[in-house]
C-alpha cells in the first residue's frame, strides 16, 4: 500500500466516522440521560458538544477504526465492533476536546479550530472548565454503554484513565517550564521538550487510539504494546515538532488558531534550535523579548529565528525525521501490519495544519 492509498483509507474512514457524529450526541444528550431535571445541564452539554468537538482534522478517532480493520479479518468485523470502534474513536476525540478547552484558558488562547476559544465566547468565561470535564466523563459513558459486556473493557478503561494522567502530567511539565513573569532559558533543554512531547501529546494523540484499537482485537500482550508505543512515541514527538513550527511559521487561515508559544514562554523544539545557534548578543535579545506579550517583542524572536535560518533547519528536521521513522516501523512493527504506523507517518509528514 502506498502512501497515496493510506491517505484515501483515512479520508474513507473519516466521512463513515464524521457521519457518526449525530449519534454521539443522541445518546449522550437524549438516550442516556437518567433523570429530567438534568434538563438545562443537558442542553448545555449538547452545545459544548457540537461547538468543541468538531471541526479538528479527527485523526485521532479516525486511527482506532483504520487500525482495527488492518488487525481484524472482514469477517471477524460484524457490525456490532464496528459500532464500539466508532465509539471508541468519538471517546478519544472527547478527551482531546476536554484537554483543548483547558489547554485554551491556560494559554489565553483566542482561537481553536478556525472559531474562537470556548471560554472567550460570551457568557461562557471560567464555566467552560466545568464543561470540560463534563466532556471527560463523557468518555466513560460511552465505553460503559458499547464496551461494559466485551473482554477487552477493562483494559480500555485503564487505558484512558491512563491517558488522562500522562497527558496532564505533560501539561503540568509544560506550564512549569515557563512560570508566569519568570523566563528562565536554562529551563528549556532537550531532556524537557522530550518529556513534554511525550506525556502531553504522543501518549494519547497516538498511542491511545492504535492501543485501543490492539485490545479491541484481542491483542494484549506487552510486547507488541511496546513495540507499537515505541514506534508512536517517535512519530508524537514528530508531531510535535511540526506542531511548535506551525504555531509561528504556519498559516492561521490553514491552522485554524493563532499560535501564543512566544508569549507563553513555552518549551519549543524553535526555542531550542535558536539556543543551540544563538551568539551570546543573540541570547540576549531571546533573553528580553521573550515570553513577553507586546507584539514588537514577539516579532523580535520570530526575526531572530528567521536570522538563524530554523526554517530551513525545520525542512531537513523533517526529512531526516521521516526516514528514521519508516526504518524504525520496519524494524519494530511486526508482526503487527507495519502499515498501520506508515499511515500515521504519511500523514504527518508535510503536513500544514
Amino acid at each position: 500500500m502506498n502512501g497515496d492509498q493510506r491517505q484515501d483509507v483515512y479520508a474513507q474512514e473519516k466521512q463513515t466516522f464524521l457521519q457518526h457524529f449525530s449519534q454521539v450526541v443522541k445518546v449522550l444528550t437524549e438516550d442516556d440521560v437518567e433523570s429530567p431535571d438534568m434538563g438545562d445541564a443537558i442542553a448545555r452539554l449538547k452545545e459544548v458538544l457540537e461547538y468543541n468537538v468538531l471541526g479538528g482534522k479527527n485523526h485521532r478517532g479516525v486511527t482506532v477504526l483504520v487500525t482495527l480493520k488492518a488487525l481484524m479479518e472482514p469477517r471477524e468485523l460484524d457490525a456490532d465492533r464496528l459500532q464500539q470502534a466508532l465509539m471508541v474513536g468519538w471517546c478519544v476525540e472527547l478527551l482531546q476536546s476536554f484537554f483543548l478547552i483547558l489547554d485554551d484558558i491556560m494559554d489565553a488562547s483566542l482561537t481553536r479550530r478556525g472559531h474562537t476559544c470556548w471560554y472567550k465566547k460570551p457568557g461562557i468565561g471560567l464555566d467552560a472548565v466545568n464543561d470540560a470535564v463534563l466532556l471527560e466523563a463523557c468518555v466513560f459513558r460511552l465505553l460503559k454503554r458499547y464496551c461494559r459486556e466485551q473482554p477487552f473493557y477493562l483494559n480500555l478503561v485503564e487505558l484512558f484513565l491512563q491517558s488522562s494522567y500522562h497527558t496532564e502530567i505533560g501539561q503540568a511539565l509544560d506550564v512549569l517550564s515557563a512560570p508566569q513573569g519568570n523566563v528562565d532559558l536554562s529551563r528549556f533543554t532537550e531532556k524537557r521538550f522530550k518529556s513534554i512531547a511525550k506525556y502531553k501529546t504522543s501518549l494519547y494523540s497516538f498511542y491511545l487510539p492504535v492501543a485501543a484499537a490492539m485490545y479491541m482485537a484481542g491483542i494484549d500482550g506487552e510486547k507488541e504494546h511496546a513495540s507499537a508505543k515505541k514506534i508512536l512515541l517517535e512519530i508524537g514527538e514528530f508531531y510535535q515538532v511540526q506542531d511548535d513550527y506551525l504555531d509561528l511559521f504556519g498559516d492561521p487561515s490553514v491552522t485554524g488558531k493563532i499560535g501564543t508559544d512566544i508569549q507563553d514562554s513555552k518549551c519549543t523544539w524553535l526555542v531550542l534550535q535558536c539556543l543551540l545557534r544563538a551568539t551570546p548578543e543573540q541570547r540576549q535579545i531571546l533573553q528580553e523579548n521573550y515570553g513577553q506579550k507586546e507584539a514588537q517583542k514577539v516579532a523580535r524572536v520570530k526575526a531572530l529565528y528567521e536570522e538563524l535560518d530554523l526554517q530551513a533547519e525545520f525542512l531537513r528536521y523533517e526529512e531526516d525525521s521521516y526516514r528514521r521513522l519508516v526504518a524504525l516501523i520496519e524494524q519494530h512493527a511486526p508482526p503487527l501490519p507495519p502499515a498501520i504506523f506508515l499511515g500515521l507517518a504519511h500523514k504527518m509528514y508535510k503536513r500544514a495544519k
